[in-house]
């Protein structure tokens, strides 16, 4: 695989404030993971806070499973962009609708999805994954980034 190849993943396509809440969690828990143990303590804590322990747990092990199995059987290394990056990366943009479209329960279309971040064979376990870390998300009634916002700015910083 090329660099350039590798290297469309990451190219940007969007900005996380035009995200949905489950979409915009989904990107930013991701960079979170992938950051290494301090940001994934921050994950944990985020996941017991809204949901206790024990729910926080369950929800931490899907997402835990859901990255491994990414990692390990992925097409390609996800490509993302830094935690504190406004815009979203083609990857991170399919990983969201990823983990929107299995939450919503669309399971031949998060299976679709899946076919693109993971080997066919691993795409139902990793469509489970994403519909238990989802249904977590929408139990913590997260904001979306839109409405955390008061206005946008007319430019914004791509990284």
């Amino acid at each position: 695989m090329t660099d350039a190849q590798q290297n469309r993943g990451g190219a940007p396509v969007g900005f996380i404030t035009e995200l949905g809440s489950i979409e915009a969690a989904s990107v930013i828990y991701l960079r979170l993971w992938c950051d290494g143990p301090e940001s994934q303590s921050l994950v944990w804590n985020d996941f017991a806070s809204g949901l206790g322990p024990d729910q926080g747990r369950k929800a931490i092990q899907s997402f835990e499973e859901l990255c491994t199995l990414c990692a390990r059987h992925g097409r390609r290394p996800l490509m993302r962009h830094s935690v504190q990056c406004k815009c979203i990366g083609a990857d991170e943009s399919c990983f969201a609708n990823f983990i929107a479209t299995a939450v919503d329960g669309e399971r031949e279309d998060a299976l679709l999805i899946a076919t693109l971040l993971v080997r066919p064979d691993v795409a139902p376990l990793i469509a489970s994954l994403a519909t238990n870390f989802g249904l977590a998300l929408k139990r913590m009634h997260l904001a979306s980034p839109r409405e955390m916002t008061t206005s946008a700015p007319s430019t914004q910083t791509l990284h």
